[in-house]
């Protein structure tokens, strides 16, 4: 009887490498796959702390020659530039914090990846995310967090529906990561100590103002404003700022002022004291759930507003198109451009994009 074939995404990190080894452990034919992304042939700083390097290239292949399974680069430059990078620029540009890990994961990992699974007669995708998928008797998936909380990374697979969770597996999802950095020192993986990927990989010199300026994008001093628009001074350009931002405004003042808000068309940041940048409600673009659809009209949650947001309770009515989020108390720094994610407990519901917030006074 032949093996079950299934794709490995190797990042060339201990996760993905563990995840690899757990899947040949159970009897898959496993096959290794890295994305070629980005080039990175002009950069010369030590890229160590990123993902999709060169370097990450190399120790990928280390592993799967360790493990004897085949591996191989999949050229996704103009596809990561069009689906990730070209809609981070449109973001900023806009005045919105984007987040490219998510859309990395929604078009190039658990898209693209499992078109390329097709051509090679594989079952599916598996990663190294910490995450949990449930498969139900009738064949429905639902997606939770990982039982690390300082580890789950169930906030960027919020887009991921029933039926690509059905071909998709997370071999350390439960997994705790000292026990898969030892899994991996006892495998004698190459990669058992590295260091964890965390900055966004095509912004290679830990500027973004820099990245965008190499793109291209220009822009001109504006205004700071207060909230009902009074001149307050000028700023250096909406791409230096994003909404919660505290240091390196300039401008003096009795109490402290934060960016309240962006208006790139007007070329205006809007400053306020601490208390104008709570929100008690926000509006969710490109909704998606995870069971194809939200759990009613009008449903209780609780909503990470940002990666490492402990959740806050929250009712949510679907308007149309989008979300409408009110929180039961107002929440910090509730950013355009950012992922809102719902949860029911540790399993993930859905989310969208934050389009905009309402301030709360108090």
């Amino acid at each position: 009887m032949s093996k079950r074939r299934i794709l490995a995404a190797m990042s060339g990190g201990v996760d993905s490498s563990v995840a690899a080894l757990l899947l040949q452990r159970e009897g898959w034919e496993v096959i290794g796959v890295s994305m070629d992304l980005y080039d990175y042939s002009k950069v010369t700083r030590d890229r160590e702390g990123t993902c999709c390097s060169l370097d990450d290239l190399y120790d990928a292949r280390r592993v799967c020659d360790t493990l004897g399974i085949p591996y191989y680069v999949l050229n996704l430059r103009d596809e990561f530039r069009r689906e990730v990078v070209d809609p981070f620029i449109r973001q900023y540009v806009a005045g919105r914090t984007p987040n490219p890990c998510i859309l990395c994961n929604e078009h190039l990992k658990f898209r693209a990846l499992l078109r390329k699974a097709d051509e090679l007669g594989a079952e599916g995708v598996a990663t190294g995310h910490y995450a949990v998928i449930g498969r139900e008797e009738d064949g429905r998936c639902r997606l939770f967090a990982s039982p690390d909380a300082s580890k789950d990374q169930s906030y960027f697979l919020f887009s991921l529906d029933s039926d690509r969770l059905r071909r998709i597996r997370f071999p350390v999802g439960e997994m705790r990561k000292n026990e898969v950095r030892r899994i991996a020192l006892g495998a004698g993986l190459p990669v058992y100590e590295k260091k964890e990927s965390q900055d966004i990989c095509f912004v290679t010199d830990d500027s973004y103002t820099r990245f965008l300026e190499s793109k291209g994008i220009r822009e001109d001093r504006g205004r700071f404003v207060d909230r009902e628009g009074n001149f307050l001074g000028n700023h250096k350009g909406v791409l230096h700022y994003t909404v919660g931002q505290r240091k390196g405004l300039g401008i003096a003042s009795k109490e402290p002022l934060y960016v309240v808000a962006i208006d790139a068309e007007r070329n205006e940041i809007v400053l306020g004291t601490e208390s104008d940048i709570f929100s008690g409600e926000a509006t969710i673009a490109i909704p998606s759930f995870v069971a194809g659809n939200p759990p009613g009209e009008k449903f209780r949650a609780a909503a990470k507003v940002r990666y490492r947001h402990p959740g806050a309770p929250c009712t949510v009515r679907v308007a149309g198109e989008r979300l409408q989020v009110r929180f039961d108390a107002p929440q910090r720094s509730v950013t355009p451009g950012q992922a809102l994610v719902l949860y029911d407990g540790n399993e993930v519901l859905g989310g969208g994009w934050i389009e905009c917030a309402n301030a709360s006074r108090s």
